[in-house]
C-alpha cells in the first residue's frame, strides 16, 4: 500500500496530519450540557491515537436541540472552559479539534440509548416540546412536533450562529454543521419531513434555504482561515425523498458560502427503511458529491481496514475517511493503520517504546 491515507491535507489555513477522521459520536453523557472527564479522555484518546481531526459528538445549539438530556451542548457561555480544557489537549497531539453543531428537530427529546432510546412520554420530567418544518411525527410512537413559525427559524438561526462563536472561543479549529440522519436541517432538506407552503418549504430552492442561511450566518462570525464542514444524508434511501443528486445541487449552493468540505452520510429521516448497509456502502456518496460539486469529501460508514481507507483516499473517492465503531474498538487506529502501509509516523513520546 502506498501510504496516500498518510498524506498531510491543507484546508485554508489548518493542515491535517493525515486523512483520518473522528466521526462524531454521541456519548450521552453530559449534565445540561456540559462535557465532562468523560468527553477529555474519549475525544483526548483518539488524538493520542493519531487521528487527524477529531470531531465532537453532535452538540446542540439550544437545549431543545438535544436528542437526549444527555447529549453535550454548548448554548451557553458556561459550557466553553471545559470544551476549552478538550480542545486544547487536543491540539497538544498534533491533531485537529473540531465540533459538530446540532438541533435534533423532531427526533429530540429522547432517552439515552441504554435506557431504550425511545421518545420521551410528554409528561416525563426530562421531557420537552420539539421542533421541526412541519408538524409531521418521526413515527406514529413519536409526539408531533411543532411546526416552527418564522420568529422560531430566526431563534434557529441566532443559536447556531452564537453556538459558532462559542467554538471559537472553546479553541476549535473545525466547525462542522449536521444537517443529516432526520435531524432538524435535514428535515427541512426533505420533502418527506418538509410540507411547507412559505419560504422555507415546497421547490428546492425553499427548502434548502435554511441550511443556506446558516452556513452563511456561521461564516459571518467564523474566522475566513477555518475551515466549515457539513454532513449530509446524501440520501433518504426513500422513493419521493431526498436524493444523491440533490445532494450535489445543494454542496453547489452552499460553496459560495464557504463550505470547505462534505461529510456524506446518508439515511435517518425515515424510519425503518431497508438500506443495504456494508463496507464502503456510502463511498459512492462521497465520490459523487466530490466529482460533481467540485467539493472536498469525507467518507463515512462500516470503513474499518486500512486496506478500505487507503483505498478510499488513493483512488480519489474522498479526501477523508471519518471512522466511528472503528474508534471505538481501536482508539490507536492511525498508530497500527500506518505500521500497516508501512509509513513511519510520529508516536507520543509516552508510547514509542511499543511502537517496535
Amino acid at each position: 500500500m502506498s501510504g496516500t491515507l498518510f498524506s498531510p491535507l491543507t484546508i485554508r489555513s489548518i493542515e491535517f496530519k493525515n486523512r483520518i477522521g473522528v466521526s462524531p459520536m454521541c456519548m450521552y453523557s453530559s449534565t445540561d450540557g456540559f462535557a465532562t472527564d468523560w468527553h477529555l479522555v474519549h475525544l483526548g484518546s483518539r488524538a493520542v491515537g493519531g487521528a487527524g481531526l477529531v470531531l465532537t459528538e453532535a452538540t446542540a445549539v439550544s437545549p431543545e436541540g438535544r436528542i437526549t438530556p444527555g447529549d453535550l451542548g454548548i448554548w451557553k457561555d458556561e459550557h466553553i472552559e471545559v470544551l476549552r480544557r478538550i480542545t486544547t489537549f487536543i491540539h497538544a497531539q498534533g491533531s485537529v479539534a473540531g465540533i459538530q453543531l446540532a438541533h435534533a428537530g423532531r427526533k429530540a427529546s429522547h432517552q439515552r440509548p441504554w435506557e431504550g432510546g425511545q421518545a420521551l412520554p410528554p409528561d416525563h420530567p426530562e421531557a420537552w416540546q420539539t421542533v421541526a418544518p412541519s408538524a409531521v411525527p418521526f413515527t406514529e410512537l413519536t409526539p408531533a412536533p411543532l411546526a416552527l413559525d418564522e420568529a422560531g427559524i430566526r431563534k434557529i438561526r441566532q443559536d447556531f450562529q452564537d453556538a459558532a462563536v462559542r467554538a471559537l472561543r472553546a479553541g476549535f479549529k473545525v466547525v462542522e454543521i449536521h444537517a443529516a440522519h432526520g435531524y432538524l436541517l435535514h428535515e427541512f432538506l426533505s420533502p418527506l419531513s418538509n410540507h411547507r407552503n412559505d419560504q422555507y418549504g415546497g421547490s428546492f430552492e425553499n427548502r434548502i434555504r435554511l441550511v443556506q442561511e446558516v452556513a452563511e450566518d456561521i461564516r459571518k462570525v467564523w474566522p475566513e482561515e477555518l475551515p466549515l464542514f457539513i454532513r449530509i444524508s446524501a440520501s433518504d434511501w426513500t422513493e419521493g425523498g431526498w436524493t444523491a443528486d440533490d445532494s450535489v445541487a445543494l454542496i453547489k449552493e452552499l460553496k459560495p458560502y464557504g463550505v470547505d468540505l462534505v461529510d456524506c452520510s446518508s439515511g435517518g429521516n425515515v424510519a425503518k427503511v431497508r438500506i443495504p448497509v456494508g463496507p464502503n456502502y456510502q463511498v459512492p456518496f462521497a465520490e459523487q458529491v466530490k466529482k460533481e460539486a467540485d467539493i472536498r469529501t469525507a467518507a463515512v460508514g462500516m470503513i474499518t481496514e486500512t486496506a478500505q481507507a487507503e483505498e478510499i483516499i488513493a483512488d480519489g473517492k474522498a479526501d477523508m475517511v471519518f471512522l466511528a465503531r472503528e474508534f471505538l474498538r481501536d482508539p490507536y487506529f492511525p498508530l497500527h493503520a500506518a505500521q500497516e502501509v508501512g509509513v513511519d509516523i510520529k508516536w507520543p513520546v509516552q508510547y514509542e517504546r511499543a511502537k517496535n
